[in-house]
């Protein structure tokens, strides 16, 4: 009984607990607010990419072709602009 009553009032290693606490907290929260950054980051990169291929070009035209008794006929398409494919679209 001696022996459980000396483990209940034992405080010593309180304060270490305490501290460890603390900076336990205070480093998931940077942690928090750096992965939020890198979020928006790696978000914004993201668009950037989408951007890019948006703009691409993707026109072509095949000019009709005769000779030697054969004949292909003339082909185009063209790309027309999307509903959301500017520059910088998402906000």
């Amino acid at each position: 009984m001696t022996t459980l009553n000396a483990l209940l009032n034992d405080e010593a290693g309180f304060i270490v607990s305490a501290e460890l606490v603390l900076i336990s907290t205070i480093a998931v929260l940077g942690l928090i607010v750096g992965l939020s950054e890198v979020a928006l980051n790696v978000n914004n990169e993201l668009e950037d990419v989408g951007s890019a291929f948006a703009s691409m070009d993707q026109g072509f035209k095949v000019r009709c072709h005769n000779g030697h008794g054969g004949q292909t006929a003339g082909s185009r398409f063209y790309d027309e602009v999307d509903f959301c494919a500017g520059q910088n679209d998402i906000n």
